[in-house]
Formats: structure tokens, sequence, C-alpha cells
């Protein structure tokens, strides 16, 4: 079993404590994605992982061994990066036996292990090929390949699709979810893009200022969030939030010209912050609602309506390509409330 088990996991530089006790438990064959803004910690974490970063307080477990002070070669583990790292004077077949063959792997063997690897990635064309004569995404498959040649006990990925475009990444990503599910291997991957963690987690870790904010899987993320920066990260668009006022069961809203609704949870009497997902909203010319479309997007099947409300927040609007209202138009804005979330303006908790 190849899980990875983090306790009270700490890591300061000098004065400066950036990874603050996480305790964090990844089970074998899990996908986990760590996501958060930059800065959160969530590289930082994968290097303690991988041993490229000592861990100043805490333990780290893969299997039943304490890694801990492991060098990074006794680790059982093999990462990706973001940058490739290729040796640009080798071809593909001698960077992915690379590793092997400076561990005195027999050559029969590395040439086995290598050419599974191109197998699973459809690299066995490119064999005699230098990395100049690569594509981004061809590259980034061998630095994946090198990986597997290793047969790690698991696989951690830094951010290894930022450098591709947009297309390429889509394809990289369908790529990755097969490796996974081919391999049956633990895999942590970090990313600052949500839409990879949503289509390639079992589960995903969310991290802010090196604490975990929250940890599940990503339906369980996007439907119950546990706070505002959760509910805010996890979705796209991100969920518009607006200021209300809670009293009697009901909760006024000014952004929306007041409007009243009734809350399907039992709210303290005073200030809350509402959450509305764009996919939820629905609007409708009106020429007496004081909300008005600033800029429509539309993207084929789905459009995108930016508004302007009297008390200057920003809601945005997902709706089917052919039912985006034109710029200047003013709209009422329609939802169910029991699709809304709230959340206490001072501590972020949601309140359910």
């Amino acid at each position: 079993m190849s899980g990875v088990t983090l306790t009270k996991a700490i890591k300061r530089y000098g004065d400066v404590q950036v990874i603050h006790g996480v305790d964090l438990e990844i089970e074998h064959g899990e996908f986990c994605v760590f996501v958060g803004p930059s800065g959160c910690g969530k590289s930082t974490l994968l290097r303690m992982i991988a041993g490229l970063e000592e861990t100043t307080e805490g333990t780290i477990q893969i299997g039943a061994r304490d890694v801990t002070k492991a060098d990074p070669a006794d680790r059982g583990v093999a990462m990706v990066f973001q940058t490739y790292a290729l040796y640009p004077h080798m071809t593909v077949e001698e960077n992915m036996g690379f590793g092997l063959k400076m561990n005195g792997v027999p050559k029969a063997e590395v040439a086995e292990k290598v050419g599974r690897a191109a197998e699973i990635l459809q690299l066995g064309d490119y064999m005699r090929r230098k990395p100049k004569a690569l594509s981004g995404g061809q590259r980034q498959r061998v630095a994946i390949g090198r990986a597997i040649t290793r047969g790690p006990e698991v696989f951690l990925f830094d951010e290894p699709l930022s450098n591709l475009d947009a297309e390429l990444r889509v394809d990289m990503r369908v790529e990755i979810a097969r490796l996974h599910k081919e391999l049956d291997a633990t895999m942590i991957y970090v990313t600052h893009d949500q839409v990879e963690a949503m289509t390639l987690a079992d589960k995903i870790v969310v991290l802010r200022a090196g604490r975990i904010e929250q940890v599940g899987s990503p339906m369980d993320l996007y439907q119950d969030p546990d706070n505002k920066f959760v509910a805010g990260f996890i979705g796209s668009p991100s969920m518009n939030f607006v200021n209300g006022t809670a009293a009697g069961g009901k909760v006024t809203l000014p952004a929306l010209g007041g409007k009243v609704i009734e809350t399907p949870v039992a709210l303290p009497d005073g200030p809350v912050t509402v959450g509305l997902r764009p996919q939820n909203l629905v609007l409708a010319a009106d020429d007496r609602s004081p909300v008005e479309v600033d800029i429509s997007e539309r993207l084929g099947g789905v459009a995108y309506d930016y508004l302007t409300t009297p008390t200057g927040e920003k809601i945005v609007v997902e709706t089917k390509g052919d039912e985006v209202q034109p710029a200047g138009t003013r709209v009422s804005i329609d939802f169910d409330p029991q699709t809304a979330m709230f959340f206490d303006p001072d501590t972020e908790a949601r309140l359910r």
C-alpha cells in the first residue's frame, strides 16, 4: 500500500512559518489535487512530500514508512515538474531511461521499462528525437514517461500543464486521467486551476496561507463548501457574493434592488453574505430594475452576462448562448432560495 499521511506537518524558513500543522491522509490509488491561490503553500507541501524541502516539524509517511528525514531518492516517489527538466542533448529514449541507467539497472531491464512507458504514453514514434524536435505536450509526456520508468509508489505533479496552450492542456488532462486509471497509482497533483482539480481529482485539498481550508471530493466541495473562500474558489465562473440583512427568517438583498427571499436555513438577525452560483440565476428584462447588464460574452453553447448593481457589487449570470441580454438592458434576477448559500460576514464560515 502506498498512501501518504501527513501529521502536524510544519515548514519554517527562519522565523517565517509557511505551512501550519497540516494533517492529511491520502489513500492508496487516490488522485489527490492541491489547489489554492499563489503563495498558499501547495508546491511547498508537495516538495516536502518529495523530500526537496525539509519538514521542520511533524511527520510524513508513505505507506508504512516514516520518510520525514529520508533522502528524496529513498522515498519511492517520482516528480513531474512544470518545466519538463529534460536533457536537451539526449533523445527521448535516453531521457526516459537515464535515471535507471544511473542507478545501475541492467540495459535489458531499462529497455523493457522505457518501452512500456512509451507504449502507455504513445511515444513510440518519437524515441529517436531530441526535446527541441517535440511539441510542449510531447515533452511533458516524456517527463511523465521518465517518472513511470522508475516505478514509484507515488507520483507527484507540480503544475505540469502550466506551460501548455489551452488545447494541449485539455489533451494532457485526459492523458493524465487515463494514466492514473491504467497504473492504479497514488498521484498528488498541484494546480491553481480549479477546472483541472474538478476534472482530475478523487480528492481535493483546498489550501490558503499554509492551512487546509477543506478536503473532499470535487462535488462535495462544490455543493457543500465550509466557508466563503472554498465556495468562491471551487466552481467556474466563481460564486457571486452579495451583502444582505437577515430578519425574521427572511433576507433582504440591496444589490438586487431590495429583493426579499425566504431563508431555507435558520439565520441570526443581522448582516449576512449570500452566495449565488451564476448557473442558478435567471434574468428577465425589467425597466424598473436598478440592475443593469454591463457586458455580455457569447461562448457558443453558453453566455455570461456581467451585471452592475446599485450597491456596486458585481454579479455574473450564466445562460444559454442564445439567451444573452444586450448591454445596457435593465434586468431583474430570480433564483430558487434553496440554491443560495449563506456566510458569516466576519468569520466567512458557512451558516447552515
